[in-house]
Order: C-alpha cells, then sequence, then structure tokens
C-alpha cells in the first residue's frame, strides 16, 4: 500500500531542492515520504565563503500530518556560535513553527537561521591558542575544518611547532627523518593550508594588547612558596628525576643466584629459585655486613 504524501509537502520539497542544491539534503522513507530535512546554513556573504566564520546544521524532523502538525527542528555541528545565541535562534524558531502550523515553513526556518549568523558573523568561541577572544578590528583566520584562530597566533603556532619538528627530525636515523611538516589544527589536529609568513605580519590581538600585567597577590606566592618546598622535597627522596644521573642505570633483572656468606665459619649456599636482585656492570655487589652477591 503506497503513503499518502501531502502535496504541500511535495512542492515545499521540491522548491527547497532547488533553492538550496547541495546545501539541503532530503532523506525519504521506502515508500517515497520525505520524513527529515538537513540544511547546512550559513551567513549571507554574497558567496564569498572566506568571509563566513560562524556555520550550522538545521535538521528539521517532519512529524506524521505535517504541516498541520509542527515539525522537530534541531541545531547540530554548530561553529563560531556559543550556547546563548544558540538558545535564541531555538527560542524563535520554536516561535515561528506554533504561530505558522498548518502552513510550509522549512525555507523560513533556514532563512530564520541564516539571518541570526548573519548578524553574528564573528566567532563567539575563543582562540584556543592565546584565549582570548575575538574583537572588531582583529585578524584572525577561519580553518577549512571551521575552527578559528588570531592570524598572530597561528603564525606563532606553526612557528614554534615547525622548529620542534626539526629539532626531534635531528634526532633520528636518517633513514627515519621526515622532511615534510604540516602544520595541524590545534583542536582537531587537521591539516592547515596557511601562508606562515603572511600571518606572522598580523598585529598583536587587541585584548593581548590591552591586558594587564599579571602581579602574584600574597595568596599565589604562598602557594608558590609552598610548591618549590614540595618540590625540593620530593627531590631530596629521590621522587625528581635527574637528566644528568640519567646514564648511572641500574638494571632489575630475574635470574638464579648464589650467596656467599663472609662469617668465623664458611657457609655457601645457592639458590634455584628465581628472585629479585640488581645487576650493575657484572660486578658483585658487597654490603657492609659481609654479605656478598655472586651473580650468575
Amino acid at each position: 500500500m503506497e503513503e499518502q504524501v501531502d502535496e504541500r509537502v511535495l512542492e515545499e520539497i521540491e522548491a527547497l531542492e532547488a533553492i538550496l542544491m547541495d546545501d539541503v539534503s532530503v532523506k525519504k522513507s521506502t515508500g517515497g515520504t520525505p520524513y527529515l530535512v538537513e540544511a547546512d546554513v550559513f551567513p549571507a556573504t554574497a558567496d564569498d565563503t572566506d568571509q563566513q566564520y560562524v556555520r550550522v546544521t538545521l535538521e528539521v524532523k517532519l512529524n506524521p500530518g505535517y504541516p498541520d502538525n509542527p515539525p522537530e527542528v534541531l541545531l547540530r555541528n554548530p561553529r563560531g556560535l556559543d550556547d546563548e545565541r544558540l538558545r535564541v535562534i531555538m527560542e524563535q524558531i520554536e516561535e515561528k513553527c506554533q504561530s505558522c502550523c498548518g502552513d510550509p515553513i522549512l525555507y523560513d526556518l533556514i532563512e530564520l537561521v541564516r539571518e541570526h549568523l548573519t548578524s553574528s558573523n564573528l566567532p563567539a568561541c575563543p582562540c584556543t591558542i592565546c584565549l582570548y577572544g575575538f574583537s572588531d578590528g582583529d585578524h584572525f583566520i577561519k580553518t577549512t575544518c571551521y575552527h578559528y584562530y588570531h592570524a598572530y597566533c597561528l603564525a606563532e603556532h606553526a612557528t614554534k611547532t615547525e622548529k620542534f619538528f626539526r629539532e626531534e627530525q635531528e634526532k633520528l636515523p636518517q633513514f627515519q627523518r621526515s622532511q615534510t611538516f604540516e602544520v595541524l589544527c590545534p583542536i582537531c589536529r587537521e591539516p592547515i593550508k596557511c601562508d606562515v609568513e603572511t600571518l606572522s605580519k598580523a598585529p598583536l590581538p587587541l585584548a593581548v594588547q590591552s591586558a594587564s600585567i599579571m602581579e602574584p597577590d600574597a595568596k599565589l606566592r604562598e602557594l608558590q612558596d609552598y610548591m618549590s618546598a614540595l618540590y625540593i622535597q620530593q627531590k631530596e627522596k629521590g621522587g625528581i628525576i635527574d637528566p644528568d644521573a640519567a646514564d648511572s642505570k641500574v638494571l632489575l633483572v630475574n635470574e638464579p643466584y648464589y650467596v656467599v656468606i663472609k662469617s668465623s665459619q664458611t657457609v655457601v649456599g645457592s639458590s634455584t629459585s628465581n628472585s629479585n636482585h640488581l645487576y650493575g656492570g657484572g660486578e658483585s655487589c658487597t654490603n657492609t655486613e659481609g654479605v656478598r652477591l655472586c651473580l650468575e
């Protein structure tokens, strides 16, 4: 038995696909009834994708009886939008669904979201390199994975990671070295294509320029003194690794050994059981009580 599809829905879906083309996806049941519409929504920037700094995926579930029954709406995969902005958008979507019940509203919902993105086309999230937000006048970059960084910060990140990469390569044998270096996104680790030389000419972020110099207060200095004393205590007890003593290694092994006890009457005993003992450079070890471990 074929499913009955409302002609208004079919006409709306057809018009939507003609207008948005690849930006909209429609899922249909085996009987051909549309039940889910997904649209990738961007700010209106006259197709200048480089100026689109925010985005979101609008997911609309067409409940049975739509458009006479309101659809279920979800915002997924937001980029550059904070929770407050998403909350406002969802509130207006719910109002729209209730007020326009009985009318096709898919295109109206998409345009409502687009208007919000256009009016807030500035990342609300902070730069994850310097941890400062973005201000009007800042030079920042949007990666292909839709993450945002100040141009200056990304240039510093790329320069320092490349230096570290070269230093680590020098430590490897020639056959293991790689001459290929890629700048990776600090958030998702996707490769980033950027002109580091151009980015390095960008000024410091405005928030960094106006930031005050931190002066430690009495509470912080007290914490510093406590941590310093704790560090010294741990170092005295061997809890801190000393790089200079890294070559003086003792290997703990597990194998049979002989024990020779020096006393007025020499007694030689042997052990065939597996026990732990210290092996240091192939030499036997003698303690102050005259017990000698002769290693086999």
